[in-house]
């Protein structure tokens, strides 16, 4: 027996795509519509060849009283002789819509989908399938494009896309409306004709009425290039993602929560993938950050250049705050961010050090140090590095001190007259502001500021020939 050019088309749209494999459970989100009847009908025809388990799913959205009563009886009779298991489900969705103040369209969805995951972890499918087609197709990358989508809109519906568990696959997105509908009469499967298919309300009916047929006396071929459109920019958009992932990888530093990259490294991309990789570590953060705009990322992204302001910040939207620290743009999300420190009172510390201690650790700082009490000709030596700092320990009033900065801080720095504010070094050594109000600094007690690990000493308590007892701290910042 030969099989239905279509249902042909179907398989090898399958195999070349991996929509399912032999022995697959699928649920089929059944409208009553031509469309969806046509793929319950063909899934049907394949399944004993490919061992499908198939599960019809049809949700009664109430929207239609009579009509919409009359879809489901339709799709449970036709699933019925066709001996597959049919799922329906009624909704309440003015009181939905009410609880959760969604409009109309995406409350549909929402409780639609739902209801398809549902029926799908019920029946163990890692697949639903929906019979969107061609011409829907051609209908969103045109709405996308009205509404300024970018490359990644133009791409359309993808024939796979995961969501949670469980896999949404698209059969039928290369056939024509016009050749499911004669599938239907030449195979006499009943279907409904919904009427708010009809009603100019939605955006989606407009396109489908108005724009298209208007846009096709220019290019009668306009459906079929939209489609087209649609499977190139779905490659390149794809080819564009894996490149952007592995950037990623290589040059995004992800730290307690939150995401940077260097604005030299982000500079050197292409402009295209650093508006990419700035989405995708958004993406990271939250949900709600796909609603930025182009404004929004390109904010961003200019922040890199060389001549924006050293220090900057932005509010990302969905609790995620940007921010330029000199030389590193951070993504950071919540308000308990040590970006937001800065903004903070009472999260200040002070740490005592006694005489004779060894090291100690300074956890809001992520700072550690050490201490050697050195003595005679072991006294004497100069500091390696910044981090590294010798003090006579004759001339220090102990308890000495680990502290954060308090307003007025100043310090008496070692070769320059007078005192300069800690304010003012943090600035000149480009000390991000998000860690300045957390950045520890060495006190005695009588409040004299000795040393700014790894940025300057003081002049007290300077060692020489005549120091006898002095004190090596080395400071760890890890």
């Amino acid at each position: 027996m030969s099989r239905d050019p279509l249902q042909v088309e179907l398989a090898k749209e399958a195999a070349a795509r991996g929509l399912w494999r032999p022995g697959d459970a699928i649920v089929i989100a059944v409208s009553g519509g031509p469309d969806s009847m046509a793929l319950l009908h063909m899934l049907r025809a394949l399944s004993q060849e490919q061992s499908l388990k198939l599960t019809a799913a049809h949700v009664n959205h109430g929207f239609r009283g009579e009509e919409s009563a009359r879809e489901l009886e339709t799709v449970k009779a036709y699933a019925a002789s066709l001996e597959v298991p049919c799922e329906t489900v009624t909704l309440d969705l003015p009181t939905y819509i009410e609880e959760n103040r969604l409009n109309l369209q995406a409350a549909a969805r929402e409780r639609r989908y739902a209801f398809l995951h549902e029926i799908a972890e019920r029946y163990g499918a890692a697949k639903i399938a929906l019979a969107h087609h061609a011409g829907d197709q051609a209908e969103t990358v045109l709405m996308r494009l009205l509404r300024g989508s970018g490359l990644t809109g133009l791409s359309g519906m993808g024939s796979i896309r995961r969501e949670k568990n469980v896999e949404l696959i698209r059969p039928l997105l290369r056939m024509n409306k016009s050749d499911l509908l004669r599938y239907c009469e030449e195979h006499a499967i009943p279907y409904c004709t919904d009427s708010s298919n009809l009603e100019r309300y939605y955006f989606r009916n407009t396109i489908r009425l108005d724009v298209l047929p208007y846009l096709s006396q220019y290019n009668p071929q306009l459906s079929q290039s939209l489609q087209r459109l649609a499977e190139v920019a779905g490659a390149e958009d794809d080819y564009m993602e894996r490149q952007t992932s592995e950037l990623f990888g290589r040059f995004v530093i992800r730290k307690d929560g939150e995401y940077a990259i260097g604005c030299r490294e982000l500079r050197d991309l292409h402009v295209a993938l650093q508006r990419r990789l700035i989405k995708l570590i958004l993406s990271y953060l939250s949900e709600e950050t796909e609603n930025l705009g182009f404004s929004g990322i390109e904010t961003m992204r200019l922040a890199a250049s060389e001549d924006a302001p050293a220090t900057w910040r932005m509010d990302a939207g969905g609790g995620v705050r940007f921010v330029r620290e000199y030389d590193v743009l951070r993504w950071v999300k919540g308000a308990s961010s040590p970006v937001l420190a800065e903004q903070s009172s009472g999260h200040g510390y002070d740490y005592v050090v006694e005489a004779g201690t060894k090291r100690i650790a300074v956890e809001p700082s992520g700072w550690r140090f050490e201490l050697e009490w050195l003595e005679d000709e072991g006294a004497r030596g100069r500091p390696n590095s910044r981090m590294e700092a010798y003090f006579d320990a004759d001339e220090l009033q102990f308890p000495l001190h680990v502290r954060n900065r308090l307003p007025g801080d100043r310090i008496q720095i070692l070769g320059l007259n007078g005192s300069k504010k800690v304010q003012d070094m943090f600035v000149d050594e480009k000390i991000p502001p998000s860690i300045r109000e957390s950045y520890p600094l060495l006190c005695d007690a009588a409040g004299r500021l000795l040393w700014i690990p790894g940025l300057r000493r003081s002049s007290h308590a300077l060692t020489g020939g005549g120091s006898r007892r002095v004190l090596r701290v080395t400071a760890h910042n890890e």
